[in-house]
């Protein structure tokens, strides 16, 4: 407990430190969206990731502050103090997020939506798309607030006629299916598989915690990469979204797997970082501590040698 308790003292002071809030921007899998939006994220019919993962490329006195907080606060004594418990492994476990860390989709969501609905007589521009698409998202879903239950079809149904102006149920079938497939999507990273492999074949589970619907096991399957994983924790299936500590709660379970053995990787910083952080796991910010998951191996596996290549722009590892 007196660990918990100084871990979680740690993280509120770094995030002082660091934390610009409210934290808006688009980042390098934001999904091709331009300019400053608002942080909010999930799965499924093209949802923009409104990614944090650009805010070091395009603040580095932020980043450089944060080097001189880590150092100052003692996150590496920390990971020292892992590592005389685990020996080489940190972490018995790493939970990835899907939509804008693991995947992102390959093209922007207007220009699907306004590219499929032509033929359906959509006529807003991509901008209007965007727009009423973003108004459309922001809004309350029930009481629960939980948007992706089961298929996810009728948010989605909601989400698309609102933003298009077209509740034609060919289109919105035509759009439902193209993102279950590998043409909407691609792998954020594509050295993902060999550190997973790794990862596992010395120890470390590894397990996806989204906010999405139930096409993600489709749509992991159609990407070739559900045998990367121990373990899916999905909001649909769960009944809980990120932040709701639940989802990681359930993740850590399924590995078999205390949450303090658990460290979290994800782009969004009230989802992802605050959500894991209060279940209890560690977190670390993609794009900010991490640019790649060949950055996350060397501080989960001690024996590993830090490759000083990896990482956005040839950086090496944020956390060291």
């Amino acid at each position: 407990m007196a660990l918990m308790a100084t871990r979680t003292k740690l993280f509120r002071l770094l995030t002082t430190l660091t934390t610009k809030a409210p934290i808006l921007g688009s980042g390098s899998c934001s999904n091709g969206v331009k300019g400053p939006v608002r942080v909010d994220r999930g799965g499924g019919l093209g949802l923009t990731a409104y990614s944090t993962s650009a805010v070091a490329q395009q603040e580095p006195g932020v980043v450089g502050s944060r080097h001189m907080g880590l150092e100052i606060l003692g996150v590496k004594d920390y990971e020292d103090y892992r590592r005389s418990l685990y020996g080489e492994i940190t972490h018995k476990a790493l939970l990835v997020d899907a939509v804008g860390t693991l995947v992102v989709p390959s093209q922007p969501m207007a220009q699907i939506y306004r590219k499929i609905g032509e033929k359906y007589g959509v006529e807003y521009s991509e901008a209007e798309i965007l727009n009423r698409y973003r108004r459309a998202y922001e809004q309350p879903w029930g009481r629960s607030r939980l948007r992706y239950v089961n298929d996810g079809r009728p948010f989605w149904q909601y989400i698309v006629s609102s933003s298009t102006g077209c509740s034609d149920s060919q289109y919105f079938e035509e759009l439902y299916n193209y993102y279950t497939t590998n043409k909407a999507w691609h792998l954020c990273d594509p050295d993902a598989e060999k550190v997973f492999q790794a990862l596992r074949k010395a120890g470390v589970k590894v397990a996806v915690v989204s906010n999405f619907d139930t096409r993600l096991r489709p749509l992991l399957q159609a990407l070739n990469c559900e045998h990367w994983f121990d373990a899916v924790a999905v909001s649909a299936e769960v009944e809980a979204e990120k932040p709701n500590p639940t989802i990681f709660l359930k993740a850590c379970e399924l590995l078999g797997v205390k949450p303090e053995d658990a460290v979290h990787v994800g782009d969004d910083r009230r989802n992802d970082i605050w959500g894991a952080r209060d279940a209890g796991c560690d977190a670390w910010l993609w794009g900010s501590d991490v640019h790649s998951f060949k950055e996350s191996k060397p501080v989960l596996m001690s024996s590993t040698p830090i490759d000083k290549t990896c990482g956005s722009e040839g950086r090496g590892p944020s956390l060291k």
